[in-house]
């Protein structure tokens, strides 16, 4: 819906300068349109008419370089408005509508140009294929075991990449705002890492583009206001820790890692194990809890 009123709105400005275009080359008469305007000059508006309509072509079309077509629209616009500022100052104010969405724009081509960079290791990279059979279920303790027969993993291949499409909600802090967020997420398994890439829709127009992975033992967090400006980017020893519990809390997506040879399990009780993660020379470890029928229902760590 507000894609639909920004795409209204920027061809309604358009059209107005058309209607620049006409007066100066006076094929119509346009009533209450009072500005005297040269032909030279009507040249120019009707350039800038047109880029504001293939602005919202390509905007609408979700062809991310549509901000390289605003930006030089949005500059002629000005200098046409400066020159009959008194009659067409109003104008300016969408001009700072489209330059803010532009911004994002290309903040968005940007982010999704780092993503590619970042994504070549999950398209490149070939796993060896084993199947999980009922003796490897041995090196882990019985509600363990449980669980992955649960899970049907038995008789089938290790999983070596996952993929997820995630649509939620999420706030940033317990009494926060919730909102709406889409990501996707990325992960090997057979060299534990992954990457995660959300898009939250802060206020309408305002979006955080964030990036959470782990690769190589190492965590980042990265978050962009408008996918530009750094809101968080943080890196160190409590970010490799909290990436990599991230990812042993998250192999209830993919089972048959919890056969890794870099996790190891105690079991706790009846319904609890715990399981340590060791990898590239940090350690972490979490508390799983199952019910009954073999289902995790709960991850714990610090």
């Amino acid at each position: 819906m507000l894609r639909l009123i920004f795409s209204l709105f920027v061809v309604f400005h358009g059209l107005i300068h058309l209607m620049g275009f006409i007066k100066a080359f006076k094929f119509i008469e346009i009533k209450n349109f009072n500005l005297i305007i040269s032909r030279p000059a009507g040249i120019l508006w009707l350039l800038a008419g047109g880029l504001f309509i293939l602005t919202i072509i390509l905007f609408l079309s979700k062809v991310e370089w549509w901000w390289v077509i605003a930006i030089p629209a949005v500059i002629l616009s000005q200098i046409l408005i400066i020159a009959v500022w008194h009659e067409a100052k109003f104008g300016t104010i969408t001009n700072m509508i489209v330059v803010l969405v532009a911004i994002e724009g290309f903040g968005c081509w940007q982010f999704n140009r780092m993503v590619k960079n970042e994504l070549n290791l999950y398209t490149s990279f070939v796993g060896e294929n084993k199947m999980v059979t009922p003796e490897m279920l041995g090196k882990v303790p019985p509600v363990v075991q449980k669980w992955l027969r649960r899970s049907n993993v038995v008789g089938k291949n290790e999983t070596q990449s996952v993929y997820l499409f995630q649509g939620g909600e999420m706030r940033t802090s317990p009494n926060g705002k919730w909102m709406p967020v889409r990501a996707e997420q990325w992960y090997m398994i057979q060299e534990p890492c992954f990457l995660w890439i959300a898009d939250v829709q802060a206020a309408p127009f305002i979006h955080l583009k964030g990036m959470d992975k782990f690769e190589n033992g190492k965590g980042k967090m990265l978050i962009k206001l408008l996918s530009v400006f750094p809101v968080v980017n943080a890196s160190g020893e409590k970010i490799d820790q909290g990436t990599m519990l991230r990812y042993l809390g998250e192999i209830v997506w993919f089972p048959s890692a919890a056969l890794c040879d870099y996790i190891k399990w105690d079991q706790v009780d009846s319904q609890r194990a715990r399981a340590t993660m060791t990898y590239a020379g940090l350690t972490v470890s979490g508390l799983f809890k199952f019910d009954e029928n073999g289902d995790v229902v709960s991850f714990e760590a610090k």
